[in-house]
């Protein structure tokens, strides 16, 4: 950990909020990186993860936190209990809602558990290049009356518009503080975790409803070879073996698509020729299983 700089400020931000509203996109968007993945579908973030942004002046650590959502499983009672415990370690939290809707049971929920924190809390109100700017004041006016937030800062993670704003704002709750990350990390997660994520997402992006939350991926085997290629084997678990048909697909052509996909997204962020080798298996109802939860990085936290 660096020593103190004069004015030097940093601390911890959560972001939080149902699922699919865009918290991933956000963060990437602030950070300037791709660090989570991102998908249309819910539920795609199940781990806390820290991003790192460092600035001149300041160093904020966000909390990506998976979205709050009625649990169906064992894994779904861990992703929520791992966004409720963000909300007591950090120093700001980041509510993010949707311009687009009015506060629904996800948006209430959330408010009766930040009800009982100190935190200050921003409202967030993604996605406002989508509503026109005379319909946002009767928004903001309903979650005024529901919770007495800190700030309000309008923002589209897609656009960037507003995001300077934000991070801003956010830096002006951090108290006097250490640079903890050095330079140039972004994550706080090592290589096979980004690895694992991406094929994730472009299993997310391809297949059928389905198949996505049923799906673990796990970093078996990472060498550089002589040449400089770093090869990577890959194992994405399922429940069942018609959704390993599925992912495999006629003649094995979903399972390339995913690869090539995957594989050039990794190139880009870790800068290496990749050769990656993916296998499909079947660990049946592997998200209700304490000992799979734990094995594919879903264990409790302290």
């Amino acid at each position: 950990m660096n020593s103190v700089k004069d004015d030097f400020k940093s601390g911890f931000a959560a972001l939080i909020g149902r699922t699919n509203v865009g918290k991933s996109t956000l963060l990437n968007k602030m950070v300037g990186r791709k660090v989570t993945i991102v998908s249309d579908k819910p539920q795609t973030t199940r781990n806390k993860i820290l991003s790192v942004l460092t600035k001149d002046d300041c160093q904020v650590v966000f909390l990506d936190t998976p979205g709050f959502h009625k649990p169906k499983n064992r894994l779904g009672e861990h992703l929520v209990q791992v966004a409720l415990r963000s909300l007591r370690e950090v120093d700001v939290v980041l509510f993010l809602v949707e311009a687009v809707q009015s506060p629904g049971p996800g948006d209430l929920f959330i408010m009766e558990q930040l009800k009982g924190i100190k935190t200050p809390v921003l409202l967030v109100i993604n996605k406002v290049d989508l509503v026109r700017r005379e319909e946002m004041l009767p928004l903001i006016e309903q979650y005024s009356k529901l919770y007495d937030f800190s700030e309000i800062i309008p923002v589209s993670a897609l656009t960037g518009d507003n995001v300077a704003r934000l991070l801003d704002t956010v830096a002006g709750y951090l108290p006097a503080g250490p640079q903890y990350y050095p330079d140039g990390m972004i994550t706080d997660r090592p290589e096979t975790f980004i690895m694992s994520e991406l094929i994730r997402e472009k299993v997310l992006e391809l297949t059928a409803q389905e198949i996505p939350h049923s799906v673990a991926v796990v970093i078996e085997e990472l060498a550089e070879r002589p040449n400089g290629v770093v090869a990577v084997r890959a194992l994405i678990y399922t429940e069942r073996e018609s959704q390993k048909g599925i992912l495999i697909g006629k003649e094995g052509r979903m399972l390339k698509q995913i690869g090539r996909l995957a594989r050039e997204e990794m190139e880009k962020l870790l800068g290496s020729r990749i050769y990656l080798e993916l296998w499909v298996k079947v660990k049946a109802d592997w998200r209700n299983r304490e000992g799979q939860l734990h094995n594919f990085g879903y264990q409790e936290e302290e």
